[in-house]
């Protein structure tokens, strides 16, 4: 692994990511195509967060969070700190004191797949994490790694400056160059939500909704009545 630290690498617009993370995971994930979820093993520390920011990428060595120290200077306001070791790791490479230096630089949140500890002090602070395990184990600091580099996380390719939208349902990434095209899509798609909200309020039923109901002889789906289908001999199959 080569070691080396990226300054300065280009980020999609604050503004942008913020409005992405106000949408919510599930949104984006489906606007984009149903690409870039970070899959069920990330979890937040504490229920109810919800953001959106820019990556700064951190890869480290398994029990060693030497540069997640680093990154913290690489680190500015709206970003969201992404981490992750070189060979599976469940140890607690962060915990409060990080949350405290990032969030003093207005840092919105911190993705790891690694493990999280302090959580109790986390929640209080309002400092929002997601990672793959809760684990008091500590860390050493004793080798170099990569900052700002393009890393993977839990099989997706992030790379520094892509937005990152978290919140209970998990992370979803959205590649720099995206952004405004799922922007608009989320936008879209929140609208038909909506429309379909009230229709569900108004009594209309998803069959219909969806146009399902005339499709229902495709799926092999058919009706029965609860005494033809047992004087038929189907209830006991």
């Amino acid at each position: 692994m080569k070691s080396v630290v990226i300054t300065d690498p280009p980020r999609a617009s604050l503004a942008d990511a913020a409005r992405l993370g106000q949408y919510g995971v599930a949104t984006v994930h489906e606007a984009a195509g149903r690409i870039g979820y970070l899959g069920p093993r990330l979890r937040p520390a504490w229920p109810g967060a919800r953001i959106g920011g820019t990556a700064v990428t951190v890869l480290c060595w398994p029990g060693d969070n030497l540069m997640i120290h680093v990154a913290v200077e690489q680190c500015r306001e709206g970003d969201v700190l992404v981490v992750v070791t070189n060979s599976p790791s469940s140890d607690g490479l962060f915990g409060e004191l990080f949350a405290t230096a990032l969030q003093q630089r207005g840092v919105r949140g911190v993705v790891l797949g690694c493990g999280v500890r302090d959580v109790a002090e986390l929640r209080e602070m309002g400092f929002p994490a997601w990672s793959t395990a809760v684990s008091a184990q500590g860390s050493v600091k004793a080798t170099a790694g990569a900052v700002n580099v393009p890393v993977v996380v839990e099989g997706q390719l992030i790379r520094p400056g892509d937005v990152i939208v978290a919140d209970d349902d998990g992370v979803v990434r959205v590649p720099r160059t995206d952004v405004p095209a799922v922007l608009e899509l989320s936008a879209a798609r929140t609208a038909k939500e909506e429309a379909t909200r009230q229709a569900f309020r108004d009594g209309e039923l998803g069959l219909d909704r969806y146009g399902l109901r005339d499709r229902l002889d495709e799926f092999g789906i058919r009706y029965s009545s609860y005494a033809d289908y047992y004087a038929e001999g189907s209830g006991n199959e």
